[in-house]
């Protein structure tokens, strides 16, 4: 078991080392064009490795899961997609040691293009292998290929439906945490993706005494949900609290928010 852990710690390893190798910006492309217009970006790809290197740059999908992992699965299979609507030039390219290429990402979005969208685009390092190194990867299973990902979204200037809500409060402490633990799902019921701000808010019944405890922030995509874990010190004072979860996303929305009682005896 320990030689299993030390082989994955040290794939991980060499994956780092060669992702310094490279570099490219942005991470993130955020695209607003309108229904039927067509938006240009541009990526740059610099090659910091001491040799020459070539590059493959590849478009995926994804959906998330409650947690907010991205599982990729096949292009064109989510409703959300952008992939079809996007074009890279050049697709393949090599770079000499310490050159710097400015790629060109086209967004064209068609006259029914109303909704936000969004898929990936990998940055892979383009390993040629000798046969040696081909027979080896097919023995172990394992073939590392240096890669970074960019997040690519699409929503028009006009779409400005931001909705969420907040529900299912639960507490999930455990007799050995030092905080008590709670546990909130936050959905996206609108068409932009939203930035928000969760936290807790605590009212003691008897005094009227309330607090307000860290926030925590979270990304939310149209059509998911994503679990939010809060937590604030373990309540002292015997008496009835309520207490809230409550959720600001901006965009002139009001807050929104679920409660449920506690009792400390």
């Amino acid at each position: 078991m320990r030689k299993f852990v030390l082989i994955i710690f040290m794939s991980l390893l060499v994956r780092m080392m060669f992702a310094q190798d490279f570099e490219v910006s942005p991470v993130l492309m955020n695209f607003n064009a309108e229904p039927g217009e067509i938006q240009k970006k541009q990526l740059t790809l610099i090659n910091h490795s001491a040799q020459p290197q070539k590059y493959n740059l590849k478009i995926s999908d994804f959906i998330l899961d409650a947690d907010g992992n991205r599982k990729i699965v096949p292009l064109g299979s989510s409703k959300r997609s952008c992939a079809d609507w996007i074009n890279i030039s050049p697709s393949f390219i090599e770079l000499n040691p310490n050159q710097t290429a400015q790629l060109d990402v086209m967004m064209t979005v068609p006259k029914d293009g109303f909704s936000s969208r969004w898929c990936m685009v990998h940055v892979e390092v383009a390993k040629e292998q000798s046969a040696f190194e081909a027979d080896k990867t097919l023995a172990t299973g394992v073939l590392l290929v240096p890669r970074i990902v960019v997040m690519v979204k699409q929503s028009p200037r006009s779409n400005t439906n931001y909705k969420a809500t907040i529900n299912g409060l639960k507490e999930i402490t455990k007799k050995s945490d030092k905080l008590q633990q709670f546990e909130v799902m936050v959905s996206n019921v609108g068409d932009k993706v939203i930035d928000a701000n969760v936290y807790l808010q605590l009212a003691n019944l008897q005094t009227g005494k309330e607090e307000k405890f860290s926030v925590v922030k979270t990304t939310v995509y149209p059509d998911a949900s994503r679990k939010v874990t809060l937590q604030m010190p373990r309540i002292a004072v015997k008496g009835k609290y309520v207490l809230g979860a409550i959720i600001d996303y901006g965009h002139r929305q009001p807050l929104g928010g679920t409660q449920l009682m506690l009792e400390i005896k």
